[in-house]
C-alpha cells in the first residue's frame, strides 16, 4: 500500500485544504481507501465526503449505508446517501453506474471538490479489460480504466489500482478496518464475478504480480489512443461539423482514422459509456457511408441511429416528432420544423423561401400541412404534375425530414408552394399580379 500514499502525496499532490469525495460502498476496497485519505488528513488538512449509493437490491444494503454513516459520523467524515428506488429495462449494471456516477458529480458541485475518489483496484483492471477484450471495444476500451481523468473542475483519481484484492483485505485486516461483504460479488450470474472467480485465479497462478503486467498493458494503449487523438483532433474539423459527417471527405483517410471518427462521435453521444458500444457498430456505421445506396439508417443501442442522407452522416438519438399536422395560415404559424411561416406586406426576395399568390386564382384560407400519399404538385413552364416524393429526392431531402416538412395547399388541396424547395404554377414573379406574399423563414 506504500504505492499507494506515495502515488497521492507526490504524483496527485493532495494539499492542505482538498476537499475528495470518496465513492465509498462499505465493502473491503472503499473502505481501505477511506482509512487511506484518513490517514494522510493526519499530515494534510484535508476535507472527506464518503458518496454511498444504495442500488436497493438486497435485504442488507439498509444495514449497510448504516454501518457506513455510523463509521462516517465516529471519524469526522461528512456522509452522503442516495437510494435507488427503481430501475429501467436497461441494463443493470450501466445503469446504476450512470446514477452512481450522476449522484457523485452532484456531490462534487455541491461540496466543490476537487476530487472524486474510487475505490478500482488492479484485479478490477484486469477484469474489465479481459471482458472488453471479449465482448469488442475501442482502443481506448481495451485499456480498461484510467488512473487519473482530468474533468472540468475536478480530477477523478483511482489511487488502488496499484494493488489486489489481496493486498487490501490484508491491509484492512493488519489495520482493524471494518467492512461488509456483499453477497452478490459472489453469483456467477454476474459476467465479472464470472471473470474474477474463473480466470483472475488462473493468472495470478502463472504470475502473482499479473495486475503490474495489465497496467503496463493499460497505460500503453493510453498512450497511443493520446497520440491518435492529436491527429483525429487535426483531421476531424475537416469532415465533422455541426454533428454531420461529410462522407466524400471521410473516405479520403486511412481506415484507422475513419474508426477513430466514428468512435469519437459514439464516444461523445454516449458519454464515455463504452459498454453500450464496440467494433461492430462502427464497422456497420463505416458500411452504411460506403453503401452505393443514398440514404440508409442503422440502429444503434439507447435509442440512437445513425442516418445517411447523401453525403451527409449523422448519428442521432430518436425523438418523437409532430409529424401530421393542417394549420390554417393566418398572420403567422410557427411549424414543428422550428420555422414559421409569415404572411408580409413587403419581401425583395425571389428564392423559394418566399411566395408571390393571386388571390383570384386559388381558393383561401390557406393551409400549411405535411404531405400525404400520392401528393402532387403542378410546376411553372413544366405541362402535367410532378409527385412530391420526387420533388424531395430531387432536392436531396433526407427521408427523416420529408414526413414533416411543410406543404402549403389552398381550400382545395391544391399544393402551391413546398417552402425552401419548390414553388407550384400558382406562384408569382415579382413583376407579376399579386396580392398575397408567404415568407418562410
Amino acid at each position: 500500500m506504500d504505492r499507494v500514499f506515495d502515488y497521492l502525496v507526490n504524483e496527485i499532490k493532495l494539499h492542505d485544504n482538498d476537499i475528495v469525495v470518496i465513492g465509498c460502498s462499505g465493502g473491503p476496497d472503499s473502505m481501505a481507501l477511506l482509512y487511506v485519505l484518513q490517514e494522510i488528513r493526519k499530515k494534510i488538512n484535508l476535507s472527506l465526503i464518503c458518496a454511498h449509493v444504495n442500488h436497493n437490491i438486497r435485504k442488507e444494503s439498509k444495514a449497510e449505508e448504516q454501518f457506513l454513516k455510523e463509521y462516517c459520523e465516529q471519524n469526522n467524515i461528512a456522509f452522503e446517501a442516495m437510494t435507488i428506488e427503481k430501475y429501467g429495462d436497461d441494463n443493470f449494471h450501466n445503469e446504476a453506474r450512470k446514477i452512481r456516477y450522476q449522484f457523485f458529480d452532484d456531490l462534487v458541485k455541491k461540496y466543490q471538490a476537487n476530487y472524486l475518489m474510487t475505490a478500482h483496484h488492479g484485479d478490477d483492471l484486469i477484469e474489465t479489460i479481459l471482458m472488453r477484450i471479449v465482448r469488442g471495444s475501442t482502443l481506448k476500451g481495451y485499456s480498461g480504466f484510467e488512473k487519473k481523468i482530468e474533468k472540468d473542475t475536478y480530477t477523478i483519481v483511482r489511487p488502488l489500482v496499484f494493488v489486489t484484492k489481496d493486498d487490501l483485505l490484508m491491509f484492512d485486516k493488519q489495520n482493524e478496518i471494518p467492512f461488509v461483504l456483499d453477497s452478490s460479488n459472489f453469483k456467477d450470474k454476474y459476467t465479472r464475478n464470472r471473470y474474477r472467480m474463473e480466470i483472475l485465479p488462473f493468472l495470478k497462478k502463472e504470475d502473482p504480480m499479473v495486475h503490474e503486467k495489465f497496467i503496463k498493458f493499460s497505460d500503453t494503449l493510453i498512450e497511443y489512443n493520446n497520440y491518435i487523438n492529436k491527429e483525429l483532433k487535426r483531421k476531424i474539423k475537416q469532415i465533422y461539423d455541426n454533428d454531420i459527417i461529410n462522407i466524400d471527405k471521410f473516405m479520403e483517410e486511412d481506415d484507422l482514422i475513419q474508426k477513430k471518427i466514428v468512435f469519437y462521435i459514439l464516444e461523445e453521444k454516449y458519454n464515455d459509456d463504452l459498454n453500450q458500444i464496440n467494433m461492430t457498430h462502427v464497422l456497420s456505421i463505416i458500411n452504411l457511408m460506403k453503401s452505393k445506396r443514398p440514404n440508409g439508417i442503422i440502429s444503434l443501442p439507447g435509442n440512437y441511429k445513425a442516418l445517411k442522407e447523401y453525403n451527409a452522416l449523422k448519428i442521432v438519438q430518436e425523438i418523437e416528432y409532430i409529424n401530421d399536422y393542417e394549420i390554417e395560415i393566418s398572420e403567422r404559424v410557427d411549424l414543428p420544423n422550428n420555422h414559421y411561416i409569415k404572411i408580409v406586406k413587403e419581401e425583395s426576395k425571389n428564392d423559394n423561401n418566399v411566395c408571390r399568390l393571386l388571390s383570384e386564382e386559388i381558393t383561401l384560407p390557406l393551409y400549411v400541412r405535411t404531405r400525404r400519399l400520392g401528393d402532387k404538385m403542378k410546376l411553372k413552364k413544366v405541362n402535367g404534375t410532378k409527385k412530391l416524393k420526387d420533388i424531395f429526392i430531387d432536392a436531396k431531402v433526407s427521408k427523416a425530414l420529408r414526413d414533416e416538412w411543410p406543404v402549403v395547399v389552398d381550400s382545395k388541396g391544391n399544393i402551391l408552394w413546398i417552402p425552401g424547395i419548390k414553388k407550384s404554377k400558382f406562384s408569382k414573379q415579382k413583376y407579376e399580379t399579386y396580392d398575397i406574399i408567404l415568407k418562410y423563414n
